[in-house]
């Protein structure tokens, strides 16, 4: 049995008592997803340096607790926050939100970023250099960290630049006799000894003659390009159990304790043309999507579909966080999230969902946010996309559109101009958000929200859902959005209170089962999801002991993988 009160007395000693955070009412936004899942927990620990973090982790992987490692906290799926109480020698969360620094590298190509750096401080940080991460606007907008999303295979909306990947990390494995072994694959020279390694990595002790090429190991997935435009072929592009990218840290969904990863960096494009599309012919997007990805010499930058009911319930209910993006900037969201998060840790105590409800009420005297335009095609169209392509494929794409929607009454398009387009495709992200808000609004009538990210096939045709009768019943509304090119679609179910959403949302598996769909595409299994055989298996070479995350996936949470079933996967060598 765990000794509680010594290991806090270790954990405080490491990181000062102001870090180490114990009391329900103190833990409770870290042991909360943001939109699943929740749990007790022993501790809160806080680490400031890469060397704490080591000593943190070497404190509970000796007293045999489970740990949980956690930056942002921004996950759909509840992966890095306790789902109950069952974890195997009591709990510990790991925040890594003091861990935000990064240090830019080879002249801005390449980034490496410790665990609690977001994509918003990364994206600021490269706008200097004339260069991007590897996505800029979705969850980059919650503060989701940049660890987090190489762990997670995250996508994004950006289509040439496929999952977060990498195959460079400086990560801790915990083994099988219960030891805690560091691996330096930065391709960095460091030094040989953990306190060394980690402590010239936190305070940026080394050169550029210190970093190697490393041809032999990619910093983002060089094959993604070539890969999507299969469109005949029946496995989806992109998906969170996808073999081709479970690889060390990335897919490792904290099953490892990453200290860093080193990524490369895009050049930014400064000359763009973006187009809002209309339509209620599903089928005329996807001759869009195939003609573009089969015979353009350029993939698309971005392709972001929201069907009408998701872009009315964002425009209702997502409105003061469009407003609080675009008038106060990314860069503010994270901390105002973060406020926000503790006074619910307050107000839930009288009265669950108080300050969603209060927002919501504000939000009635804000101005309206969309443009005419974009309110006269939510009228006409069920089927919105936001097409973005480089300046040189202009022309072609208005050719191939005033073909495909040359403004009759089943499709039209208009050519944005840069407010627009930003508007547009800000509306298009907070969908995710305003379905939470929804659920918090009206608890009375919601069972809960089913929430699905789901790869379609890349030879799908027929992509548009029909849910049978007996489950449309079920909800009160659906909402459809996502990457269309890459065949990635969000799907968020209301359900209806007095149905179960657990028995609604395993009719949905077997549905998309038959359609040859994967899920989840990109937002790690969490505890929602099962996960796929070599996925699991994935997670068992990595984390022999069971010590990090146990349960991801609706996997065993016993050491030793108790009762695990094995199966062929392709394995990590650490």
């Amino acid at each position: 049995m765990t000794d509680t009160a010594a290991l806090r007395a270790t954990l405080r000693a490491i990181v000062g008592r102001r870090h180490l955070l114990t009391s329900p009412r103190a833990t409770a936004r870290f042991r909360k997803g943001y939109r699943t899942g929740d749990g007790p927990a022993i501790a809160v620990v806080q680490p400031a340096t890469l060397v704490e973090l080591w000593r943190v982790a070497q404190a509970c992987v000796a007293a045999d607790v489970s740990i949980i490692m956690q930056a942002s906290n921004t996950g759909l799926t509840g992966g890095s926050t306790p789902d109950g109480d069952d974890y195997p020698g009591g709990l510990v969360i790991i925040s890594t939100t003091r861990l935000s620094r990064l240090r830019v590298i080879r002249g801005g190509e390449q980034v490496v970023c410790l665990p609690g750096a977001t994509l918003n401080e990364l994206e600021q940080t490269l706008r200097p250099y004339g260069r991007e991460p590897h996505s800029v606007i979705g969850s980059s907008c919650f503060g989701a960290s940049v660890v987090g999303g190489v762990c997670n295979n995250s996508g994004g909306s950006l289509i040439r630049r496929g999952p977060a990947y990498t195959q460079l990390a400086l990560f801790a494995a915990v083994q099988p006799d219960g030891s805690l072994t560091l691996f330096n694959h930065l391709g960095i020279a460091l030094g040989d000894d953990p306190d060394t390694i980690l402590s010239r990595l936190d305070s940026g002790d080394f050169t550029e003659a210190d970093v190697a090429a490393t041809p032999d190991r990619w910093a983002h997935d060089h094959s993604y390009a070539e890969h999507v435009r299969a469109i005949d072929s029946d496995i989806p592009a992109r998906f969170n159990a996808d073999p081709r990218c479970l690889f060390e840290a990335s897919g490792s969904a904290g099953k490892l304790i990453v200290f860093a990863v080193r990524l490369d960096t895009f050049a930014r494009e400064e000359d763009s043309a973006t187009f809002y599309i209309g339509t209620n012919d599903p089928d005329r997007l996807t001759d869009l999507r195939r003609t573009m990805l089969r015979d353009f010499d350029r993939l698309p930058i971005a392709g972001e579909y929201i069907h009408r009911t998701a872009f009315d319930v964002a425009d209702h209910y997502g409105r003061d966080t469009f407003l609080a993006i675009e008038r106060l900037g990314t860069h503010r969201l994270p901390a105002l999230l973060a406020a926000k998060a503790r006074f619910d840790a307050v107000a839930d105590r009288v009265s669950k969902g108080l300050g969603d409800r209060l927002m919501q009420w504000s939000s009635r005297f804000m101005p309206d946010h969309l443009p005419g335009w974009m309110r006269a095609y939510r009228d006409l169209f069920a089927h919105h996309l936001i097409l973005k392509v480089s300046g040189d494929q202009r022309a072609d794409t208005r050719a191939l559109l005033a073909r495909l929607f040359p403004g009759d009454t089943v499709g039209d398009h208009r050519e944005c101009s840069a407010s627009d387009s930003a508007k547009a495709f800000l509306h298009r992200f907070v969908v995710a958000g305003a379905a939470v808000r929804y659920r918090a609004v009206h608890g009375g009538e919601v069972a809960d929200i089913v929430a699905l990210d789901v790869a379609l096939p890349r030879n799908a045709q027929a992509w548009v859902e029909d849910l049978p009768p007996a489950l449309a019943d079920q909800v009160i509304h659906t909402l459809y959005y996502g990457h269309f090119f890459c065949h990635v679609f969000h799907q968020d179910y209301i359900v209806r209170r007095g149905n179960d959403p657990l028995v609604f949302e395993h009719a949905l598996w077997a549905l998309l089962d038959a359609r040859g769909a994967q899920y989840p595409a990109e937002h790690n299994v969490g505890h929602l999801y099962v996960a796929p055989t070599q996925l699991a298996e994935f997670y068992r070479d990595i984390d022999p002991r069971n010590q990090l995350n146990p349960g991801i996936g609706h996997t065993p949470r016993a050491r030793h993988w108790a009762d695990s079933d094995g199966g062929d996967h392709k394995r990590a060598k650490l």
